[in-house]
């Protein structure tokens, strides 16, 4: 079964998407993913963790948290 995955990321400009999209991407097992910059809202869907998903993220120097927590609880 699938999880989705939906987490809060710091969309600002193009450059940022491409990040974020290159580290999505090369994640093992994903299905799906969608980047929404009006929301600077990231969901990815397969067989991953948020851990993973998390991570992979961070290595591109964005700020990361889970969706609906608040900033000040971000890794």
């Amino acid at each position: 079964m699938a999880n989705v995955v939906e987490l809060k990321v710091g969309l600002h400009c193009e450059e940022c998407i491409k990040k974020i999209l290159k580290a999505i991407k090369k994640i093992e097992d994903i299905e799906t993913y969608d980047v929404d910059t009006q929301l600077n809202k990231v969901t990815v869907t397969g067989n991953i963790t948020t851990e993973e998903v998390m991570k992979a993220l961070q290595k591109t120097g964005k700020q990361v948290s889970n969706w609906g927590e608040d900033s000040a609880t971000s890794y």
